[in-house]
This record gives structure tokens, C-alpha cells and sequence, in this order.
């Protein structure tokens, strides 16, 4: 069988599953998210295994440190995916939802309903705790999924697909309702993309090119998720205490992920006082900091001169760079030049810059005196995310279970008719 040809037999298999999980209750999907759950744990040994083998793999080709975080399992990791969705059963199911309803003078009864949007594909890079939250929340909004990760993960992708599916079929739920997209070439991939009419809608998650590529190759409708240049601005009237705080989490706390800081801005009012601070914080969590001219004057031979590439770098590492601005409108102005869309933070003591800041700054989420870091679909109290989107159609933000459906019109009559 080719490429061509297995992508969409698996996509017709998710068809066929999701019009069966469309009118499932809420119960039997709650049910089997439990035992897909229980199913990843029973299986921890060859999911850690086949861990293994591909953390093994990306040393032996020289993968940076940051991707092979993402790309680690461990026992804890393991738990934290199967309470991800333990975390899922729990929420309120979407599909049912009234979004708003009313009557018609005329007496029609109109509502408008969440329902699922069918079949979803994900194509994402190195994190397989993705493959878990992507198929958790397709199953629960009653989506099926059809899962392409990248290749440096496929061993644990395929050991955790194969677990989840074993949970899903012990729940009397259709297996195919989750499927790893068939076949190793990048010709896969595009057959995915242009499965239009058998996959609803596409979700990239991953760097910038993967993303481009799938905005621009695809025929199916894409939901855009963004990489993460998000700033830090530390304005005049900062707290400097809470202020370096905020700073050493949002970049050290977990640098490879994409809510982590890239950019710290420092206004010039507080420059003199907060930068060496800074520096020697950011020094202490092991952060190489790469600052403009004002920043390396203040900050001492431990700062790093800055290039002009490094304002647009997600490094997912621990770097940042950082630069003095002399006022809130030329931090707004830095971000909007070289933000991403996905999260910016201020950290102020004047109500009237963290208005200024939120009404200017043009991004998914925009935090006011707290770390970029909680831009995240579990700490916002959707459950696992499938991604955090940057695009403004449809869905912004951390998207959860709301955000996989689509909604429908129910208009019910008792024998009215248009004149």
C-alpha cells in the first residue's frame, strides 16, 4: 500500500470512529480516558523503554540538551500523562453545550450547540506527552485523532498509542479513535494535509518551520499554534523583589517549553538598580544573558553583547536576551516588533502601564505581575492543552476542550412555515 493510500484508509478508519464517538455519553468517554489512564501505566515499562531507545538516538545525532528534555520520560512524566487524563475525565463534556439560545417571535426555539469537529490531526515535534493530551481531549470533545509526531520520537509515540488504544478498546470505544498517522517520509505528512473531506482541521505544534510548512501546504483548514518570544518588561515602578522573582521563572523555571521568557526588558528609570541584580540572578540559575549596550554597561562583563537576531530567538535554552528601554511605550513597541503573539508580561506597581500594557500588547495571553510560565492549558484549569494557539480565528490562547468543536443550529417548530 502507498503512502497516499494508507494516510487516508487510516483517516477513513478516524471518520468512521468519531461519527461513532459523536453520540457517545459523556460517561462511556469519561470511562475510557480512565482506562487509557490506567492502560499507559500498565504499560510504563516498554513506554519507557522505547523512551530509550529514542533519547539514545538524538544523543547519537547530537541533539541539543532543551529538545532532548522535551523529549525525556521518566516515571514522574509518566504519571503526570496519565493524571492528565484522569484530569480530562473530570471536566464537563463541551459537546451538548448550549452556546446561546432563544426564542423567535415567530415561536421557532433557536440553539446554537457545541459538536465535535470530526476527525483531528496533530503534526508535532519531540514531546510524546503531547501524543497523550492530544488524544485525551480529541476523545472527550468526541474528536478522533490522527497523530504524526516527529521521527526522533516514534518509538515512544508508537508504545504510547499502543497503550492508549488498548484502554480505549477495554472501554468498548472504537480503537481507531486514536491512530498514528502510517508511514515514515515526509510524503506522509502532506498526504495528511491534504486529506481534506476525511480530516476536518490540523493543529501543528512545534517549531516555526514546521509550522509554516503546514499553514502553507495544507488544504485541510489549520488551527494556527505559534512559537513562544515571550518578554519579561520590567517597568519603572516594578517591585524589583517580586520583579526578579517573576524574571528567574519565567526563563529558568523550564526553558525549553515555549511560555519560558526570552526577552527580558528593563525600563530605564530602573536600570541601574535592577539590572546587576538581574544578571547575577539569572547568572546564579545558569541563564547567559545577552544584552544591548546599556544592558552590558550595567549588567558587567557576565552580559553578553546582543545581536540583532537575538530579539526574534526562541532559544527553548538558557539564554535570554535583554535590553534597556527608556519608557512603556518602547517595550510596547519592542513586542510588537519582535513578539510572537503568544505571551508577553509586565511586572508594575501603576495600575495605568498594566492597563496601558494589556490594551497595547497584542498577544494570546498578557500577564500582569506574574510568570509568563502559567500561559499553560493545566494551570489555566482547562486540563492538558492541545496546544496554545496565536492565530485570532476561532481559538486564542491555550486551547481545551471548547476549543476542538465546532457548533451547530437547532431550530424546532411546531409546524411553522416562512412567509
Amino acid at each position: 500500500m502507498s503512502d497516499e493510500s494508507a494516510v487516508r484508509d487510516a483517516a477513513g478508519r478516524a471518520r468512521a470512529a468519531s461519527i461513532d464517538l459523536a453520540v457517545r455519553s459523556r460517561a462511556e468517554k469519561d470511562a475510557a480516558l480512565r482506562a487509557m489512564a490506567d492502560a499507559l501505566l500498565a504499560a510504563a515499562p516498554e513506554v519507557l523503554a522505547a523512551n530509550e531507545v529514542d533519547v539514545a538516538r538524538a544523543r547519537q545525532v547530537g541533539t541539543s540538551e532543551a529538545i532532548i528534555d522535551r523529549l525525556r520520560l521518566d516515571p514522574a512524566r509518566l504519571e503526570g500523562m496519565a493524571a492528565g487524563l484522569r484530569d480530562v475525565a473530570q471536566l464537563p463534556d463541551p459537546v451538548g453545550e448550549v452556546v446561546r439560545g432563544s426564542t423567535l417571535p415567530n415561536g421557532l426555539e433557536l440553539r446554537q450547540i457545541r459538536v465535535p469537529f470530526g476527525v483531528v490531526g496533530m503534526i508535532y515535534e519531540g514531546r510524546p506527552n503531547v501524543t497523550a493530551d492530544a488524544a485525551g481531549l480529541a476523545l472527550k470533545s468526541g474528536n478522533a485523532a490522527l497523530l504524526r509526531g516527529s521521527s526522533s520520537a516514534k518509538a515512544s509515540n508508537t508504545a504510547i498509542v499502543a497503550a492508549l488504544r488498548s484502554g480505549i478498546a477495554a472501554a468498548g470505544l472504537p480503537v481507531d479513535a486514536v491512530q498514528l498517522v502510517p508511514g515514515d517520509s515526509h510524503d506522509a505528512v502532506k498526504h495528511l494535509m491534504r486529506a481534506r473531506g476525511l480530516v476536518d482541521v490540523l493543529i501543528p505544534r512545534g517549531g516555526a518551520s514546521l509550522i509554516r510548512s503546514v499553514v502553507t501546504e495544507s488544504t485541510v483548514p489549520v488551527i494556527e499554534t505559534g512559537v513562544g518570544n515571550c518578554h519579561v518588561y520590567v517597568d519603572a515602578s516594578a517591585n524589583l523583589d517580586d520583579a526578579e522573582r517573576i524574571l528567574v521563572n519565567a526563563k529558568a523555571q523550564r526553558p525549553s517549553v515555549c511560555n519560558a521568557a526570552e526577552t527580558v526588558l528593563v525600563h530605564a528609570d530602573a536600570a541601574a538598580s535592577f539590572v546587576p541584580r538581574a544578571v547575577a540572578a539569572l547568572r546564579a540559575a545558569g541563564v547567559t544573558v545577552h544584552g544591548d549596550a546599556e544592558f552590558v554597561r550595567l549588567g558587567g562583563v557576565e552580559v553578553l553583547p546582543a545581536t540583532a537576531r537575538d530579539w526574534d530567538t526562541e532559544y527553548l535554552s538558557l539564554d535570554i536576551a535583554a535590553a534597556v528601554v527608556p519608557s512603556l511605550e518602547a517595550a510596547i513597541n519592542h513586542i510588537r516588533e519582535h513578539g510572537s503573539g503568544h505571551t508577553e508580561a509586565i511586572v508594575t506597581g501603576s495600575q495605568a502601564a498594566a492597563r496601558r500594557f494589556v490594551a497595547a500588547v497584542d498577544a494570546a495571553a498578557v500577564i500582569v505581575n506574574a510568570s509568563t510560565r502559567f500561559t499553560d492549558g493545566g494551570e489555566f484549569g482547562f486540563g492538558a492543552e492541545i496546544g496554545i494557539s496565536t492565530q485570532k480565528l476561532h481559538a486564542r490562547g491555550p486551547m481545551g476542550l471548547p476549543e476542538l468543536t465546532s457548533t451547530k443550529y437547532v431550530v424546532t417548530g411546531d409546524g411553522q412555515i416562512r412567509t
